[in-house]
């Protein structure tokens, strides 16, 4: 009895904040018709902007993970003074939400950003990139980096260097050491933060609002039906058709790491 009263409150907060919202998120494309729930693969212009969604966060994942493992094991790997506040400046965007993130992009790449004034002085006109593909590409990496540059460390500062030492002693060259010493310490790192960087990419919404003009990802398209169209049927589909995409790709890694991690151990 006694366990049951204190499970209640709990049990109220996750009903009317989780159970109610995703019950209602699930049922309403069906007022609209079976074909609603298909729709992000059926109509060009949403299936398009979620293949740009996509493409858009495995590129900052990939390219988020490789300068964030080199960081990392430069950094864990060395002991020199003012390392500890290199390393709180490498992850102090982590404060930031994605509209400051955005707004830093438009001061460098924007209209009046010292970009445009540079090559208005070079070639007679001034270019950005603030507000298309190269805006939101440089904008997600910058958000994405500090939490793979802190994962990285960390374990690189845990590594068991004397492996490596080993190797060296016994005539590996570099490459070797990476993919037999390196890689199998980093494997399970890089799957689980590159899940986490390939779902915060696939729903980011503050960067994408801010600079998303002339490059339209999912999050900006489910806004865009519910607030400026009410479509909350439409708007409902593509939230599913988001969701289950990012669980897709967090389930897999879960498993893939944690094979990774006991074949390690093993």
């Amino acid at each position: 009895m006694i366990a049951a009263l204190c499970l209640a409150p709990a049990a109220v907060v996750f009903a009317a904040f989780w159970l109610l919202p995703m019950a209602e998120l699930l049922w309403l494309p069906s007022t609209k018709g079976a074909a609603t729930y298909f729709a992000v693969l059926t109509e060009p212009r949403y299936l398009r902007s979620l293949l740009q969604t996509t493409v858009l966060a495995a590129a900052v994942t990939l390219v988020s993970l490789a300068v964030a493992a080199a960081v990392g094991l430069y950094l864990g790997r060395r002991e020199f003074v003012g390392r500890r506040f290199l390393l709180s400046l490498l992850t102090l965007p982590l404060s930031f939400p994605g509209v400051i993130v955005g707004f830093f992009v438009i001061l460098v790449g924007g209209r009046q950003g010292p970009f445009a004034s540079l090559t208005d002085a070079l070639v007679g006109q001034r270019i950005t990139f603030a507000y298309g593909l190269v805006g939101l590409f440089l904008a997600y990496v910058y958000f994405s980096l500090p939490r793979a540059i802190a994962s990285f460390t960390a374990v690189v500062e845990r590594m068991d260097h004397e492996l490596e030492e080993a190797a060296r002693s016994l005539g590996a060259g570099r490459w070797p050491i990476v993919r037999d010493v390196w890689w199998p310490a980093l494997q399970p790192t890089a799957v689980a933060v590159g899940a986490i960087l390939f779902a915060t990419a696939m729903g980011a919404f503050g960067t994408a609002f801010t600079l998303a003009s002339r490059y339209e990802v999912l999050p900006i398209t489910i806004y865009n039906e519910f607030t400026n169209y009410a479509n909350f049927a439409l708007a409902a589909s593509l939230s599913i058709a988001l969701g289950v995409m990012t669980w897709a790709v967090l389930y897999v890694a879960r498993r893939f790491g944690s094979a990774a991690t006991a074949g390690a151990a093993a």
